[in-house]
């Protein structure tokens, strides 16, 4: 673990970010929001940066929360950050167990590539994230089995009317 935690460090340290976050998920929202409890006993709300998962009013909204949720509750992750939202969220990259958990999301069908806001993304997040969305529409992995689905902003909008 320890082997693990310096290589996930030293490539985060190659990477451009302003601040790094290193702390255990102590609550999953929805499939895109989590808290995190740092060594100080705060807890940070972060917003998994360059993704948009179903509300859980949506038809997948669960399934996405729960696919999140199994792949950080009450586990270490690292979340690298250079902005907070309207909300106060850290919006962040979530990494836990080496993985990039915000393209995990995408690659199976849990999310929607928000690219609405790419131009927070690093290049190479851009590519992956799209080519992850790309993907799962193309083997129809999750929401997008679903013809009808709704892109959350999409469905935030018409409650709001």
């Amino acid at each position: 673990m320890k082997k693990l935690a310096f290589l996930c460090l030293l490539f985060f340290t190659l990477v451009s970010f302003a601040e790094e976050l290193i702390g255990k998920v102590i609550k999953v929202s929805d499939g895109d929001t989590i808290t995190v409890l740092d060594s100080n006993n705060q807890k940070h709300k972060i917003r998994l940066k360059g993704i948009d998962a179903p509300e859980s009013q949506q038809t997948y909204g669960d399934i996405s929360t729960q696919s999140l949720s199994e792949l950080v509750y009450d586990k270490e992750v690292f979340v690298n950050w250079d902005k907070k939202d309207k909300y106060y969220r850290i919006l962040g990259k979530v990494i836990v167990d080496g993985r990039d958990a915000n393209y995990e999301q995408l690659k199976k069908g849990l999310a929607w590539y928000y690219k609405q806001y790419e131009k927070d993304l690093s290049d190479e997040d851009k590519k992956r994230y799209s080519e992850a969305e790309e993907w799962a529409r193309n083997y129809t992995e999750g929401l997008w089995a679903d013809s009808n689905s709704i892109p959350p902003w999409e469905f935030r909008r018409k409650r709001k009317n």
